[in-house]
């Protein structure tokens, strides 16, 4: 009977947030009946002209009665803020193999990107089973992506990043909308999110127009922008060597010690006097409004590609990146196809580092 008050569940998250949701109704329809049976029961018991014994209610409710009420409350709500935070923490920490896709929202539509360059507008092809992670940003205002099916709502935040996955557990099309008021054609902000068997979703993959990945967009973006004339090994500008940047501990002026993802190669690029690298000066100019989102993500998506400080990785001097990725610019990652063995394909996060 509840199922039909429900919309459909389609995620693996959904039976988790439907569970709290109907357990929150539940003790709260609870606790009214409970106030208001004993507000009826009293009102009747001890109305006026009753000839109760008046007495008997300070008696009834003793001090013990209210340290066990008290302590069973805390309880209970300390139970429900565990429940409630353990289903939410889930879903902001997504498994490390998912699908990195990338959302650009803006008045009045979604633009998602993949990280083998695929592109769709107010669409996302996925394959069911295979977890997804959202890398959400907004050109203008703040947008709100939901899915209800799969009970996901994240903000999409001008400036920032925000991240969300999910894991489809049926085939289907299913809404796509933005729940967070706009401007004028908020409610025509609609989209889809097409879930597909693997071996569709591998037929549709390879049927979209061939093109270059994140990395390989970003690599053509850092020479075009001027980026490898202060951060190439041989320039004579004194600019920190982004080669096995990504995910080492980067040590800033000031004595601060920040980590080097997407978030902070973001702030590089718009804010790069804001965390100086300890000594470097501040020398590198903003690309606030010089640059779009999708060219942040590309520009990260290349950072990355270039290595961590755990594992060896390429210096800007060396062959380009597209001679070392298996299956050169036109390859499509095979980790977005589950089932697929999953290569050193890059995938992107946020933008490049600052001086």
């Amino acid at each position: 009977m509840l199922a039909g008050l429900m919309p459909e569940q389609a995620s693996e998250l959904a039976p988790r947030v439907d569970a709290i949701f109907l357990g929150l109704t539940a003790i709260s329809a609870f606790i009214v009946l409970l106030v208001v049976g004993l507000v009826v029961a009293f009102s009747i018991r001890f109305r006026r002209g009753s000839k109760a014994n008046r007495d008997a209610l300070p008696n009834l409710v003793s001090r013990e009665f209210e340290i066990g009420w008290t302590a069973a409350t805390l309880f209970v709500f300390v139970f429900i803020f565990w429940w409630a935070a353990s289903a939410e923490i889930r879903a902001f920490v997504a498994p490390k193999d998912a699908i990195e896709v990338h959302v650009v929202a803006k008045q009045w539509m979604w633009k998602t990107q993949s990280a083998n360059g695929v592109r769709e507008i107010n669409e996302l092809h996925v394959p069911v089973g295979a977890p997804v992670r959202l890398i959400l940003t907004s050109q203008d205002v703040i947008h709100a992506f939901y899915v209800p099916a799969f009970r996901l709502k994240r903000d999409a935040l001008p400036g920032q990043q925000t991240e969300a996955w999910f894991k489809a557990t049926k085939t289907g099309t299913f809404h796509l909308l933005c729940t967070e008021y706009c401007g004028t054609d908020h409610a025509r902000m609609l989209g889809r999110i097409v879930v597909m068997e693997p071996e569709d979703y591998a037929r549709w993959l390879s049927a979209q127009p061939e093109g270059d990945d994140l990395a390989h967009q970003g690599e053509r973006l850092f020479t075009a922008r001027g980026c490898a004339g202060c951060h190439a090994p041989g320039s004579a500008v004194h600019a920190p060597d982004l080669a096995g940047l990504w995910g080492r501990a980067v040590q800033l002026a000031g004595g601060r010690t920040v980590t080097a993802d997407g978030a902070y190669i973001r702030d590089s690029i718009l804010q790069p006097k804001r965390d100086v690298v300890a000594g470097y000066e501040p020398i590198m100019p903003s690309y606030a409004g010089l640059l779009s989102d999708g060219e942040i993500q590309e520009l990260t998506a290349y950072i990355r590609a270039l290595g961590s400080g755990s594992r060896s990785s390429r210096r800007l001097g060396e062959p380009p990146l597209s001679s070392r990725v298996p299956g050169g610019p036109e390859a499509r990652s095979p980790a977005l196809v589950p089932g697929a063995p999953v290569t050193d394909t890059p995938t992107p996060a946020g933008p490049a580092t600052r001086p």
